[in-house]
């Protein structure tokens, strides 16, 4: 089945609430490659798990509020898998969905966001909830294209498994929390049949989301809470990477997640690459270029009409270009410092060009 843009901003829970902060900087994990196998219980107890570093806490989605309950997680991969591992803070660890690509995120739940290439198109979105229920989706683009979500997509071979440290489902009890790991066989994300998509020594966009629920006991089950007009209370958002606004789907704005060859236990540093710095500049325009459309109901066909402030980047100041075609409007700034021509198109997609 596939679900269509207007229908998926009817159960979707992430909106646009503001225009974005332009001040939040995406964050950033190296993820190891695993020593020995991984056997995925929810548990996490090998060496590897062990030595992987844990992320930051994570923080509200809009990037300001601290959260009630701690959320981080772990990574790590081998030539078959990358892994995921959360741990959840939870006095009161619950769920009720059980069928598969239902709408998982009307439980508390932990979402997976993954854009291998980078270019904001042809996405995927995991989300599992406390019983182990798992919604798997790929997205063409963003909600703010002509997007078209695909929810009969089914990762073949993924593993995943949770612990609870507590008892689900007990109101009569507190519960510390739960712990999520997961599997994705890295053959999920091949676009063609012999593709080496194990990103060793690469960069991936990715993000994580924790959506948290007040809840009430209700015939002696739990369920969100609602207010005194019968209405569900608004949920928490809590993500690794915040985006600045309630919308998880901006991935320009997810975090990257560097693929080491080396083994968990040793260390290196990674540098988000300058051009990646260079793209966020473009995003701050396309969005600016989206405001003007929405004020004036036609486009700018002068950067001057978007009032940009100067872009510089390492101490050099970069020409952007906006150019207009018969198809649409592009987005354009040649980097000084790998050569490339970089391109936000009309429909937020980003390319580079040799």
């Amino acid at each position: 089945m596939r679900i269509l843009l207007f229908l998926f901003f009817s159960v979707c829970c992430f909106v646009v609430k503001a225009q974005s902060n332009a001040s939040i900087i995406p964050r950033d994990y190296v993820a190891y490659k695993a020593k020995q196998e991984i056997l995925v219980d929810g548990q996490a107890k090998e060496t590897s798990w062990e030595k992987a570093s844990w992320s930051e806490d994570f923080i509200d989605i809009e990037g300001q509020t601290k959260p009630t309950y701690q959320t981080r997680m772990k990574m790590l991969w081998d030539d078959e898998y990358l892994y995921i591992m959360a741990q959840m803070e939870e006095p009161h660890v619950w769920a009720n969905l059980k069928q598969k690509d239902t709408i998982i995120f009307y439980n508390n739940d932990f979402e997976v966001f993954i854009d291998p290439d980078g270019d904001t198109h042809n996405y995927y979105e995991f989300e599992f909830n406390a019983l182990n229920t798992v919604w798997d989706m790929f997205l063409t683009r963003p909600y703010r294209g002509d997007n078209e979500a695909i929810n009969d997509f089914d990762i073949n071979g993924l593993k995943s498994a949770i612990h609870v440290d507590g008892t689900l489902n007990n109101y009569n009890d507190e519960d510390k929390g739960w712990t999520i790991e997961i599997a994705i066989p890295w053959s999920t994300f091949r676009t063609s049949y012999m593709q080496d998509i194990v990103p060793v020594d690469q960069f991936w966009r990715v993000n994580f989301s924790r959506v948290n629920w007040n809840f009430e006991i209700v015939n002696n089950a739990y369920t969100r809470k609602k207010d005194k007009n019968g209405k569900y209370l608004h949920e928490f958002n809590w993500v690794w990477s915040p985006t600045g606004v309630i919308n998880m789907h901006e991935p320009e704005k997810w975090a990257y997640v560097f693929f080491s060859s080396k083994h968990v236990g040793e260390n290196i540093q990674f540098e988000v690459p300058v051009d990646e710095k260079i793209k966020w500049e473009l995003y701050k325009l396309y969005r600016s270029q989206i405001q003007y459309f929405e004020k004036n109901e036609n486009w700018a066909t002068d950067l001057s009409l978007l009032n940009p402030k100067p872009i510089i980047i390492e101490g050099q100041t970069l020409n952007a270009q906006l150019e207009s075609h018969s198809m649409g409007w592009n987005l354009i700034i040649k980097s000084p410092f790998s050569g490339k021509i970089l391109v936000v198109k009309e429909n937020g997609q980003f390319v580079v060009k040799d």
